[in-house]
């Protein structure tokens, strides 16, 4: 088929329409036992999403930050049907040990997301990891390699493949082949979330276990930055904006367009603006994943204005008969030529979920992006229960995510890379090989074999 058309056909069809059925089908009436590892912001939106679609019994829960732990405890008791309170483990590995859990998600930093993956599903558990996958390449593959050696279902936190109106827009402009011809996609991130903080150094709080936080990553003297929000000024815990807010923006572009893995990555740019910051992630970066006859163009800049004040965290599909603007909050169809425009807006369910209003005002519940979460987290249930690959599978996950990866260390060589999937290597370069593994901090060890 060729990928510049996008016609509709029946198989794409029926696979949109599957989408979307597991995405709002009524919840299982089995209880799952549930683990969450990780819970600060996101891990929190994670879990109670999840016991909003369906009355889990949540078992245990791990985070190295006591008093985070303490009241993730609190607040779970209060809202399951139990009235139970979780256990609570400083390690996830004593948690993971007591083989008492049949899900378990994983909201860590970046930096933690692979090791606690596999030893879930190595312990017997299906799992939903957070993206990025990883943090280099190969952690991510080993991520891949365990599910399909375990036979666990494993979702990638990338939700904006069950976003109700993205669904929409791929049914009713993408599928529909509104757009015609497609060979060039624009994906951007303009928002102002480079920290320009340099707060000094100080020992880590009392109830913060930073020996455990840091894990695999290199150890930096502890800041507040460190802890619990701002780690992704360093380019030790992720990879910056690129491995934040691309992945997003780049999977969700590869799901629309049903792309695989780019035939070549390449990235410029750097810190242009702040140079005062401690922050050691770019400001400013563009890179090209070449997908043979179509271009997907990342930028972000963290400073200045966005292009298009109405989508500056987006992606923006062009074709020979429109244009499609897709966002967290709506989409927008543009014929060229005249036409029928189409808009579509996010799924706001306050109503039918009145936590969410709570939940907004305690800890910053994204009330746009709510519904996604639900609709991901019943996918996710329903690959569970047919053992099937969700819609964002640990592949999925995997391409997007190496693929963000590669654009980094494409800007630290200075050089483009042609990506081998088959051997996970980089095509006549030893060096950007060397590079899709880092070195973990012992006693950690890496969970590639190669």
């Amino acid at each position: 088929m060729d990928r510049r058309k996008f016609l509709c056909s029946s198989a794409v069809a029926t696979s949109t329409a599957a989408i979307a059925s597991r995405a709002y089908a009524d919840s299982s009436s089995k209880k799952r036992r549930v683990g969450l590892i990780g819970c600060g912001w996101y891990g929190k939106c994670d879990l109670l999403q999840l016991m909003n679609i369906e009355p889990i019994e949540v078992v245990s829960l791990c985070d190295v930050d006591s008093k985070m732990l303490s009241e993730a405890a609190d607040l779970v008791a209060s809202r399951q049907v139990s009235k139970n309170r979780p256990k609570t483990y400083g390690d996830y590995r004593e948690m993971l040990a007591q083989k008492d859990l049949d899900i378990v998600l994983v909201d860590t930093p970046d930096h933690w997301h692979a090791l606690p993956m596999i030893a879930a599903v190595q312990s017997g558990a299906d799992v939903y990891v957070q993206k990025p996958t990883g943090v280099d390449v190969l952690e991510s593959k080993a991520m891949l390699d365990a599910a399909r050696a375990t036979g666990r279902v494993v979702q990638v936190g990338t939700q904006r493949r069950s976003t109700p109106h993205l669904i929409e827009a791929k049914k009713r402009v993408v599928d529909a082949g509104l757009l015609g011809d497609i060979a060039h996609a624009e994906i951007c991130c303009y928002y102002h979330m480079r920290s320009r903080k340099n707060p000094p150094n100080t020992p880590p709080p009392a109830h913060l276990d930073y020996e455990m936080w840091t894990g695999p990553a290199p150890m930096r003297p502890y800041n507040e930055l460190v802890h619990p929000r701002s780690w992704r000024a360093f380019m030790e815990y992720g990879n910056g904006i690129v491995g934040d807010m691309c992945v997003h923006m780049l999977d969700m572009v590869r799901w629309q367009l049903g792309l695989g893995w780019p035939k070549q990555i390449s990235s410029t740019g750097g810190t242009m603006v702040d140079h005062d910051s401690i922050a050691n992630i770019t400001d400013t970066q563009t890179a090209i994943f070449d997908f043979d006859d179509l271009d997907v163009v990342w930028t972000h800049r963290s400073w200045g204005a966005a292009p298009d004040p109405e989508y500056p965290w987006a992606g923006i599909i062009y074709g020979d008969k429109g244009t499609l603007k897709l966002s967290v909050n709506k989409y927008d169809f543009i014929p060229r030529g005249g036409g029928q425009k189409l808009h579509g807006e996010a799924l706001i369910e306050e109503d039918k979920y009145p936590t969410d209003t709570k939940d907004k005002k305690d800890w910053n519940l994204e009330l746009h992006v709510a519904s996604a979460i639900r609709g991901h987290m019943r996918d996710f249930l329903d690959a569970i229960d047919s053992r099937s690959k969700p819609v964002a599978d640990i592949e999925q996950g995997h391409i997007s995510s190496a693929s963000c990866i590669m654009a980094n260390q494409s800007l630290k060589l200075g050089r483009s890379f042609k990506f081998d999937p088959a051997t996970h290597t980089v095509v006549g370069d030893d060096e950007a090989t060397a590079m899709l593994k880092r070195e973990y901090r012992k006693p950690y060890v890496h969970p590639s074999v190669s």
